[in-house]
C-alpha cells in the first residue's frame, strides 16, 4: 500500500517496478482508502455543530491524547486512509501480508496497535532498498482500488478540499492548519465559529514528512503532487482497476478514540 505522497520521492509507475522486484505481489495505493474516508467525514460533519478535529494524522491524535486530553471527544470517529485501505486489503486480499510505503514515523506507531496492517517501510528506507535494483520498461498500473481526487490528501488541506464539505459547513467555518506548533496554538485558543479542524502534524502535510528524502522545498513537492493527478485525470485505467465503492462493502471505517 503506497501513500500517494511518493511522488516526493519515487517517480510513476516505475514505483510499482521496484515494488514487484522487492518482491510485493500486490501493489496498490491508498487513495481509494482515502476516499472512503472522505465519505465517513462527509456523514459526520453534517451533524456537527461544534468544533471537530481530523484524524487522518496520527501525529495529530497523538498530540491531542497528550497534550489536550479534554479535546479527545473532539476526534473525528474515524479511521485513517491507512488503515482503511488496510480493512479494504484484508478483504479483497485474504491471507497476504499487508505493508504499508510511508513518509511518516507516526504510521509506523500506528500499524503498531492496528491487526490491518503488518508492516511499514517508510520512503528513506525504500530508497535504500531499491537503491541497487535494475527496472525497465513500464511498472503498470497500480492493483485495483484506483481513484485520483485523493491524491492531493498528502497536502495541507487536502481532506476538506476532497471531502466534498460545500453545503454541510461554510468556508469560515472550516480551518487548514499544517504543523504542530500552529496546531497547538489554535487549539490553546481556539477561534470562535470553527467547526472543523483539518490539520497536520507535518509543515506542508504529509509531503513535509519526516522521512522524505527530497530535499526540494514545499512549493516543489506540491508542485509534484499537483502534476502527478494532472497526469492521472488523463490516464487509461482499466475499469477492472477503478475505486468502485462497491468493493468496500461491509467495511467499517468508524473508530472510537
Amino acid at each position: 500500500m503506497v501513500a500517494p505522497s511518493f511522488v516526493v520521492d519515487f517517480s510513476y509507475p516505475e514505483i510499482i517496478s521496484y515494488l514487484k522486484k522487492l518482491g510485493f505481489d500486490k501493489v496498490v495505493e491508498v487513495t481509494f482508502g482515502a476516499k472512503m474516508v472522505n465519505r465517513e467525514y462527509h456523514d459526520f460533519l453534517k451533524d456537527s455543530k461544534e468544533l471537530k478535529i481530523s484524524t487522518a494524522c496520527p501525529g495529530i491524535v497523538d498530540l491531542v491524547k497528550r497534550k489536550y486530553p479534554e479535546r479527545v471527544k473532539d476526534l473525528i470517529p474515524v479511521v485513517s486512509p491507512m488503515i482503511a485501505m488496510g480493512k479494504i486489503c484484508r478483504k479483497i486480499y485474504p491471507g497476504y501480508k499487508i505493508i504499508f510505503i510511508s513518509p511518516c514515523n507516526y504510521k509506523k506507531i500506528e500499524a503498531k496497535n492496528s491487526k490491518f496492517i503488518d508492516g511499514v517501510i517508510d520512503f528513506r528506507e525504500l530508497k535504500g532498498l531499491v537503491s541497487e535494483i535494475e527496472i525497465g520498461g513500464n511498472g503498470g498500473h497500480f492493483d485495483k482500488f484506483y481513484n485520483d481526487y485523493t491524491k492531493v490528501y498528502p497536502l495541507a488541506g487536502g481532506l476538506s478540499k476532497t471531502a466534498h464539505l460545500k453545503g454541510i459547513l461554510k468556508k469560515k467555518e472550516v480551518k487548514i492548519i499544517d504543523g504542530v506548533t500552529k496546531v497547538r496554538k489554535f487549539l490553546d485558543r481556539p477561534s470562535e465559529g470553527i467547526k472543523f479542524l483539518d490539520c497536520n502534524f507535518c509543515v506542508g502535510g504529509c509531503v513535509g514528512g519526516p522521512c522524505v528524502e527530497s530535499k526540494k522545498t514545499l512549493r516543489l513537492r506540491r508542485k509534484k503532487v499537483l502534476d502527478y493527478l494532472k497526469f492521472s485525470l488523463k490516464e487509461d485505467i482499466p475499469e477492472a482497476k477503478k475505486g468502485l465503492i462497491g468493493k468496500a462493502k461491509g467495511v467499517s471505517f468508524r473508530k472510537n478514540f
